[in-house]
């Protein structure tokens, strides 16, 4: 037994070559497969202005998957709560309950998930807005089922649609911050080990548990703090093939190291692509943190990774690969070496 649970990041990253509708489109595929593998969640993140990433409307990204898959828990990771009103955000996910009952996942966060300039567009008070983060948690869970304090201005507005079940609230981030409004409010915690390749993670996971006030009785809270972390692998059937499908994502990481966010290249374009020594330094120190290999490298990876973290209840993984039925097949051995089930649900042939 490995003690933790498995769960599928998605940003809809879109590959030189094809459109941004390609991507979403991928990501609808990719959830129905994982729902056939087994995994425990499928999560979809927010990014805006970006040609990496197509997926700017997690919530409306997630209808779609909820409505066509049985079993897993479907979820944002995350809605950047400083761009919207709190009580849209409820709104949006009392419907997302009502169309998938009991399978949905509220994961927030306060990064603006854009460049500055993005932020003031989506949100004209967005210089003020993150400093709201920890109001707008207790708004959102307030609409969810809680209630609002007897002094907030919208006690009496109630969120509709009213159903019997209420989303799975989770605190996302890459910082200590995030950590202690999760511990506060008794929230699920996912750190974003993947976006900085794990720098600051033992620390912020240990801030999670120190910082953790149970709340024994409040519906939507976690008994015990239950962190996870948000990691990339990639897998494939030999080490040598998953470390050639990894040259995609190296050359995307140098160029977004330097402020460039572009479309994933292809495995030619990367082995095509002269290094000079600067980057071949960043390529070894990046393969040496990366999880990716075999099935039976991968999983000892991610065993290793939870130890050094005193334990994790939860990874969610994030497969950044050009090939998408490499993708497809990563995830695929994941499951099989993790002995996934997800009982009748039929699987898509490979």
């Amino acid at each position: 037994m490995t003690g933790f649970a498995l769960s599928v990041l998605d940003q809809s990253s879109v590959a030189a070559g094809r459109t941004p509708g390609e991507a979403i489109r991928e990501t609808l595929a990719l959830a129905r497969h994982c729902d056939a593998l087994g995994f425990n969640r499928y999560w979809c993140a927010e990014h805006h202005n970006s040609a990496s990433h197509a997926g700017t409307a997690p919530e409306v990204l997630m209808a779609a998957i909820a409505a066509t898959t049985q079993r897993i828990r479907v979820g944002s990771a995350g809605i950047m709560l400083p761009h919207y009103a709190s009580l849209k955000v409820a709104e949006q996910f009392r419907v997302l309950e009502a169309i998938a009952p009991g399978r949905i996942d509220l994961g927030v966060g306060r990064a603006p998930g854009s460049d500055g300039r993005t932020a003031f567009a989506l949100n004209p008070q967005a210089n003020q807005a993150a400093d709201r983060f920890p109001s707008q948690v207790m708004e959102v869970l307030g609409w969810h089922g809680d209630g609002l304090p007897e002094n907030h201005p919208f006690r009496s507005i109630i969120a509709q649609p009213a159903v019997e079940t209420r989303p799975q609230m989770w605190i996302l981030g890459s910082s200590d911050y995030g950590a202690q409004v999760a511990g506060y409010f008794s929230l699920p915690y996912c750190f974003a080990h993947f976006f900085s390749d794990g720098g600051g993670s033992e620390q912020a996971i240990a801030v999670y548990r120190e910082s953790f006030e149970a709340k024994p009785g409040m519906p939507g809270r976690v008994a015990a703090p239950y962190p996870a972390l948000g990691v990339y692998c990639l897998v494939a059937d030999t080490e040598a093939e998953a470390k050639r499908l990894f040259r995609s994502r190296e050359l995307w990481r140098l160029k977004r190291d330097r402020g460039l966010y572009l479309p994933l290249p292809s495995v030619e374009e990367a082995e095509a692509h002269i290094y000079n020594d600067l980057e071949l330094a960043r390529l070894e120190r990046m393969r040496d943190a990366a999880m990716v290999g075999t099935p039976e490298q991968v999983k000892a990876r991610l065993e290793a990774l939870s130890a050094a973290h005193g334990g994790i209840s939860e990874f969610a993984v994030i497969t950044h690969c050009h090939d998408a039925q490499a993708r497809r097949r990563s995830y695929t051995l994941l499951a099989e070496v993790f002995g996934l089930s997800a009982g009748n649900v039929p699987l898509a042939a490979e």
